[in-house]
């Protein structure tokens, strides 16, 4: 069966897509007074992310729920950032952020900690995959979307120690090392191969 240029555009689409899932956190209602009457919309937040450092937030409107979800996770696949994430699934360090009145406070934990953060922060840290810390929201506002985005910034203010980064250089570095080894050993073995066949030949001869 022979696929059409369309059929495999749409295939590929749905594999980058399936890259991302993601996650519902609000629906609300809004209602704007025009000239020809009342106009309904529908705002939802949505939360993106693939649980290998790669997070995001997106909000918007539409006619119906369906569209403003699709929209909403649009922008948040376009706004998705990435996260460090440290051994034993956690945060490099305590990091605390502020947007407008929302402030957020994240904390690194030991493995089998778990996710000690509720509503938005939880979701965010699952999504990003985070299986261990403790988050508070220290601000006065209950805004979802605020908090969210408060809490996308403080995930973009961490940063890995150089300890860390060196470790993760190392295990690359033996890695080419033995494939070098690798590599002189198979060229030595070919040379005295065919130096045992060049022997043969004159013996022969």
């Amino acid at each position: 069966m022979v696929c059409s240029f369309n059929d495999q555009f749409s295939m590929k689409k749905k594999e980058i897509k399936k890259e991302f899932e993601n996650e519902v956190l609000d629906i609300s209602r809004v209602e704007r007074m025009t000239a020809g009457g009342r106009r309904l919309r529908f705002r939802t937040l949505v939360i993106v992310g693939n649980k290998k450092g790669k997070v995001g937030v997106g909000s918007a409107k539409g006619m119906d729920v369906q569209q403003s979800i699709e929209k909403s996770t649009k922008k948040a696949e376009k706004a998705a950032v990435q996260v460090p994430i440290a051994k034993g699934g956690t945060i490099p360090h305590e990091v605390k952020a502020k947007l407008g009145a929302a402030v957020v406070l994240l904390k690194p934990q030991s493995e089998g900690r778990g996710l000690v953060a509720g509503g938005t922060m939880r979701t965010i840290c699952s999504m990003a995959g985070i299986e261990n810390i403790s988050g508070k929201i220290l601000g006065n506002t209950r805004n979802k979307l605020n908090n969210a985005k408060a809490t996308i910034k403080a995930l973009q203010m961490l940063k890995v120690s150089p300890e860390e980064e060196g470790k993760k250089e190392e295990p690359s570095a033996a890695s080419d090392n033995n494939e070098s080894k690798e590599k002189k050993e198979e060229g030595e073995k070919n040379n005295m191969e065919t130096k045992n066949a060049n022997t043969r030949n004159t013996t022969k001869k």
